[in-house]
């Protein structure tokens, strides 16, 4: 049997002198990251970006409202699009089939992600049919990744309350009413945030898929449950309803802008013990997605980590909680 009492000395030097090196490279990680990180974002407003226009054809163009802004409708819906122009028409026809069937008054707001088809004009195209007080499209003036286009639709938004939903119309839209449902029941001081979820999918989706993508799967619920958050299943299903008040803070102190920003999201809204709520919704997988499974799990893992520790050593900061 291994005693460490009969370890000659000079071994256990090496061992001692190897967790000393060791706790030196983590002390210097953490002091670079801490004096090389801002604690709050700096979020860049373009001059495009400031205001949208009112039809197709035409030059006028208004300037959007602000988050800041008390709201003045019911419902805002952000729909972050990146070379979206054959995916986004047959989501739109949808989403504004429902809202349209309803009482209640809403928004609907294409985020242009920097593209490099004719996402745009597809946009305009719904503005032209509905009028441009439903619908605006918001063309950002670079490529900022899917989070950085939540964000950018949401400091624009007008509605009480405000969903993201993804562009490819995974999500039956009108599962958004099972959303509203839990929000109503979680809501505490304006406060609150419900994720749609493919938990209940995960069984069945693990039948058709290849044991890498599987293996992902599982290593990336593991690492979103330990370093970041542990009161969601489904972190990354692109259907979530988040109050104004919440979104104020939430998109304001957020800083990861790639497919991690979900997860930052949460944590905030977790570390502020703001009301979270998850439902299960109808998907499908819908041909056509963005993501390299490898390559962007590699960068998920390396955001989630990088997060934990910049919110564990204060590097990034949180604001006070607007009550």
């Amino acid at each position: 049997m291994f005693d460490l009492l009969h370890v000659p000395c000079c071994v256990m030097d090496q061992i001692q002198l190897g967790l000393l090196v060791v706790i030196c490279i983590l002390a210097l990680i953490c002091l670079i990251v801490k004096i090389t990180t801002k604690p709050f974002p700096n979020i860049e407003n373009f001059e495009q970006e400031k205001s949208f226009k009112t039809a197709k054809s035409g030059s006028e163009l208004k300037e959007f409202p602000s988050l800041d802004s008390p709201g003045s409708l019911d419902l805002s819906v952000i729909i972050p699009a990146y070379n979206e122009e054959l995916r986004l028409p047959k989501m739109l026809d949808e989403c504004l089939e429902f809202l349209e069937a309803r009482k209640s008054s809403y928004e609907v707001i294409i985020v242009d992600d920097g593209s490099k088809d004719t996402t745009t004009e597809v946009g305009l195209g719904y503005v032209d049919k509905h009028g441009s007080e439903k619908v605006r499209v918001l063309t950002l003036a670079k490529n900022r990744g899917k989070g950085g286009a939540v964000r950018m639709g949401m400091l624009k938004a007008r509605g009480e309350n405000l969903l993201f939903a993804d562009a490819d119309g995974a999500t039956t839209f009108e599962d958004l009413v099972k959303l509203e449902e839990n929000l109503k029941e979680i809501e505490v001081d304006g406060h609150g945030l419900v994720c749609g979820s493919r938990a209940h999918l995960e069984e069945e989706s693990i039948a058709s898929r290849t044991v890498i993508r599987t293996i992902l799967m599982y290593g990336f619920h593991a690492c979103v449950w330990i370093f970041a958050v542990k009161t969601v299943k489904d972190t990354q299903c692109g259907f979530k309803l988040i109050k104004r008040k919440t979104a104020q803070i939430v998109f304001k102190t957020l800083h990861i802008e790639r497919w991690a920003f979900d997860v930052e999201m949460l944590k905030i809204a977790e570390m502020l013990r703001l009301p979270i709520g998850e439902v299960s919704v109808r998907w499908c997988e819908i041909d056509g997605s963005k993501l390299n499974p490898i390559v962007d799990a590699v960068k998920m893992f390396r955001d989630i980590a990088l997060l934990w520790l910049r919110y564990a050593i204060g590097a990034w900061k949180l604001p006070e909680k607007q009550e």
